[in-house]
């Protein structure tokens, strides 16, 4: 392919893109500064929070080297592949479509940044979303060159910044605020998930990674908090059967903080709107 040929198919992919982005009403990338704080977690089950009001969701796991979100939701299919373009998987009313579908079970995927950034230009250029209310990215953990390319092609216009109560995460998670700031995404807001675990016993609040860390950036920072996501023990298990927590368990409190936080983002974005 020479550079001619090269520059067409460049400018037409943007035009997928564009009329992709053009379909949905509402971007939101989920991301955190460090491994380990459950973005996936909270991205799943926001997006379960947006169905449950009735509005049209889709997930975009862009978590091309880590993709978790299949196993969260019990899909384990090769995805369905018409006339060039994909059939995002559509599982509890939600739309989602992830690079576990296209590797080997336990197959390791060894690509530098512009080869996943490729793959997330194709999840916008080439799957078949139709018209959405809510997307929501569910991206890898950092500031790398995926965040860059949702930034670019999706222009999300909500980021929500994971982080859990602990100064290590705290500390990352500035980074990510910094970064959607960089990125000029026009919404920011910062969840705090594993903030406390209730004693099944005494029914008191135990602080396992400290208290209030999320918090107190998002007020440094001068963003919003949007909420704190308690630690349930049956969330593990939900999740490693396929099943968001939000939905099998939709009265309690980590259930609770996330349909606090959706209201919270319908409500903004409405505003906007």
């Amino acid at each position: 392919m020479d550079a001619q040929e090269k520059q067409i198919a460049f400018e037409e992919e943007a035009k997928r893109i564009s009329n992709t982005v053009s379909k949905i009403k509402h971007r939101i990338a989920v991301f955190s500064g460090k491994g380990g704080v459950g973005k996936t977690t909270v991205a799943v089950n926001l997006a379960y929070g947006f169905h449950l009001k009735g509005f049209s969701t889709g997930i975009l796991d862009a978590d091309i080297t880590g993709p978790n979100v299949p196993k969260m939701l019990g899909v384990d299919e090769d995805p369905i592949v018409l006339n060039d373009y994909m059939i995002p998987f559509e599982k509890h009313g939600v739309k989602m479509i992830s690079m576990a579908g296209l590797l080997k079970k336990g197959q390791p995927l060894i690509w530098r940044g512009p080869m996943r950034s490729k793959v997330i230009n194709q999840f916008l250029a080439d799957v078949v979303w139709e018209e959405l209310d809510y997307l929501i990215a569910d991206l890898p953990p950092g500031t790398g060159d995926e965040i860059l390319s949702i930034a670019q092609q999706m222009k999300p216009d909500f980021a929500v910044i994971v982080t859990t109560p602990q100064q290590v995460s705290v500390i990352d998670a500035e980074r990510a605020v910094n970064m959607a700031r960089e990125l000029k995404i026009p919404f920011i807001g910062i969840v705090e998930n594993m903030s406390t675990l209730l004693c099944p016993h005494c029914r008191k609040e135990i602080g396992l990674f400290g208290k209030g860390g999320g918090q107190e950036l998002a007020k440094e920072m001068n963003i919003q908090f949007l909420g704190s996501i308690p630690i349930d023990t049956d969330i593990c298990a939900l999740s490693d059967n396929g099943t968001p927590f939000i939905l099998e368990k939709p009265d309690s409190e980590a259930s609770k903080a996330c349909k606090s936080i959706v209201d919270f983002i319908t409500t903004q974005l409405n505003k906007q709107s």
